[in-house]
């Protein structure tokens, strides 16, 4: 018998399924080992060495562990494949005495039968490199955490911590606070000119410039100034340009942007959005097939995907839409700089298994994240949307006036990604235009204005302080939920 172990339970009877007779499946619950809660346990004078022990609440299960390594003929280590996977992996083959050298770590992006099979296939030697930068990053943990607690406690008021990510973050909101509290809000007026053509198709026309310089009305004084010098001007076409325009389909997800969009999109928290991206990687029970997989592995940075999904992708789509919706070449997503790129953005396992298919299998939440993740990666691998465009200016005496429009072309990715609408410009127009020529009069009918006031930037909500972590290299994917929870648990910040 062949003993792989995992770290999440709620895998184990999917990975079991794929693995077959002779295996059995082992799950740690996260970390065995880690720096006693007590002491500092790093020796900073003899290079940072950590000192680690068994967790109290993990002494049952190494011993569990122990029993059942002592009855199989190989041991694989099969934990998360990211640097805190790799870590755990070195704690187990520490307690259990496998030497480091030793062929046992296997991974897979993806719990299906395909990506199981195959990394059965490449057992490798546990990675010192990834080891080592978990540790680093542990013992930094550490050092900040253990150093600053303390002074929080004696300073301010006892039970507060502070944290090498935690407080950083915290300090985003803080900053943020602060800029709010001294903003000078600046009044202005948007300014339009409702107008008409020889049709009677009305149009409106928003200000752009006074005698060919860019001008915005700043207060009622200007306002009124300007109506008395177009009253009775006339209106006439000085440039109209046509052209295509083109819009790029999004990349597929990583952890930040699908916190971000889950929260926006369908309004669910992150840690909704967290633990239910989980149970879409772990498994979902389905009718006749038991625990299935539906997405690959949900904490990443990296936008890459790996060709063999590519070439399903635009197999998929081609057959259910036609050769038009490919490129001509596969669309590749830069990662942003400083991403591990460990592995694949997240998208779902097969394009087959749709949303509908599964709907009556799981709750509204699966349901709705897992549509969001399909129709974000089927868009990503589509062509892009192309729009007839139309940028019209007017003159009226000494000021200048701007129309722009566009009508789709070619819907492209937005054949499936068409369910969220982009903010349009204040002076753009969402009606379908006329066909205006140079030198033609238009008729005037009325005037739009109202008093605005520039607004202070917006609190954070918990995607754009995601959004903020992710930008900003602050922390890693899998405690951007952990890290927002926690501030929100000490009172350092609230929610309104």
């Amino acid at each position: 018998m062949k003993l792989v172990i995992i770290e999440g339970i709620g895998k184990k009877e999917t990975v079991e399924k794929y693995l077959g007779s002779g295996y059995k499946v082992f799950a740690t619950k996260g970390h065995v080992r880690d720096l006693p809660t007590k002491t500092l346990a790093v020796n900073v004078k003899k290079d940072f060495e950590p000192k680690y022990v068994i967790m109290d609440d993990k002494k049952e299960v190494v011993e569990q562990l122990k029993s059942a390594v002592s009855k199989a003929d190989e041991v694989l280590l099969a934990t998360d494949p990211d640097r805190e996977g790799e870590a755990i992996s070195w704690h187990v083959a520490n307690i259990l005495g496998i030497p480091a050298d030793s062929p046992v770590r296997i991974e897979f992006n993806e719990i299906s039968k395909k990506a199981v099979q195959n990394a059965l296939k490449h057992p490798r030697a546990i990675d010192i490199n990834l080891v080592d930068a978990q540790q680093a990053r542990r013992v930094l943990d550490r050092l900040v955490g253990y150093k600053l607690s303390p002074v929080l406690c004696k300073k301010i008021q006892n039970k507060l911590s502070a944290g090498r990510v935690q407080s950083v973050t915290l300090r985003l909101v803080v900053e943020r606070e602060r800029e709010i509290l001294n903003f000078k809000p600046e009044e202005y007026w948007p300014f339009f000119s409702v107008l008409e053509n020889q049709s009677e198709v009305t149009v409106k026309a928003a200000l752009s410039s006074r005698g060919k310089q860019k001008f915005k009305i700043p207060n009622e004084q200007v306002l009124k100034e300007v109506i008395s010098e177009l009253d009775g001007k006339e209106y006439e076409v000085t440039n109209v340009k046509r052209s295509v325009t083109k819009s790029k389909p999004p990349a597929p997800f990583i952890t930040s942007t699908m916190q971000q969009d889950a929260q926006n999109k369908l309004g669910m928290s992150s840690k909704q959005t967290s633990s239910t991206a989980q149970t879409l990687y772990e498994g979902i029970d389905l009718p006749g097939e038991g625990k299935v997989a539906l997405v690959t592995y949900i904490r990443t940075d990296s936008t890459r995907v790996a060709d063999d999904a590519v070439r399903e992708a635009r197999a998929f789509i081609s057959a259910k839409f036609g050769e038009k919706f490919i490129p001509a070449k596969p669309n590749v997503y830069k990662s942003k700089k400083g991403a591990q790129d460990a592995h694949e953005a997240i998208r779902p396992i097969s394009l087959e298994r749709t949303p509908e298919s599964i709907k009556d299998s799981v709750n509204k939440y699966q349901y709705k994240l897992y549509k969001l993740i399909y129709d974000r990666f089927m868009a990503s691998q589509m062509s892009e949307a192309t729009y007839n465009s139309l940028a019209v200016d007017i003159a009226a005496g000494n000021y200048g006036f701007k129309v722009n429009g566009k009508s789709p072309l070619f819907a492209g990715y937005t054949a499936v990604y068409n369910m969220y609408t982009e903010n349009k410009d204040e002076d753009e127009s969402s009606d379908k235009l006329p066909n205006f020529e140079v030198g033609e009069k238009l008729g005037f009918k009325e005037y739009k204005y109202e008093q605005k006031f520039t607004k202070p930037p917006a609190r954070f909500t918990e995607a754009s302080l995601v959004k903020m972590m992710d930008e900003e290299g602050i922390g890693r994917p899998a405690t951007y939920t952990p890290t927002v929870t926690l501030l929100s648990a000490r009172n350092y910040i609230e929610p309104e």
